[in-house]
């Protein structure tokens, strides 16, 4: 860990690292595999336009070692906007050095200049290391339960 971390947002050049970090996610957060066309086909909707989502990478010597995805949900109970985490990765070989509390530090800082009401996001209820950070970086577990329902496979 001797260099220093840079966190910057991901464009469209990051693409395959992207599209690799977030299969790898959806695999070590709730052992998905995930279709590898649909996922780059998301990430490439969401690299050109950044009202479907936002990535910001951590990188160290030019290495990329994490990402997040940020997106936008309006509260008209707040009258603001609420920030989502999504796509939350760290690799390997990274886990324990900071690299999601050096992004989540910098998504912070944007949201708080920007005047967002909330950040939010969600944790499969077996992904115990992940909450665990989640916890340190200073989030509180919610009231809510998540539900969902398909409309398309």
């Amino acid at each position: 860990m001797n260099a220093t971390l840079h966190i910057r947002e991901a464009g469209s050049a990051d693409a395959d690292c992207v599209t690799r970090f977030s299969r790898a996610c959806a695999r070590d957060s709730e052992d998905l595999v995930l279709d590898e066309s649909v996922l780059r086909a998301g990430v490439e909707a969401a690299l050109s336009d950044p009202a479907r989502g936002r990535y910001f990478l951590a990188e160290r010597d030019g290495k990329p070692l994490g990402q997040v995805m940020v997106t936008r949900e309006w509260s008209d109970w707040r009258n603001a906007w609420i920030w989502w985490l999504q796509s939350v990765y760290v690799s390997d070989e990274a886990r324990g050095q900071g690299v999601f509390a050096a992004i989540y530090k910098h998504i912070e800082d944007a949201a708080r200049q920007q005047g967002v009401r909330m950040i939010r996001l969600y944790v499969d209820k077996d992904n115990t290391g992940a909450e665990k950070a989640y916890l340190k970086a200073g989030f509180e577990r919610d009231h809510y339960l998540q539900m969902a329902k398909k409309l398309t496979d």
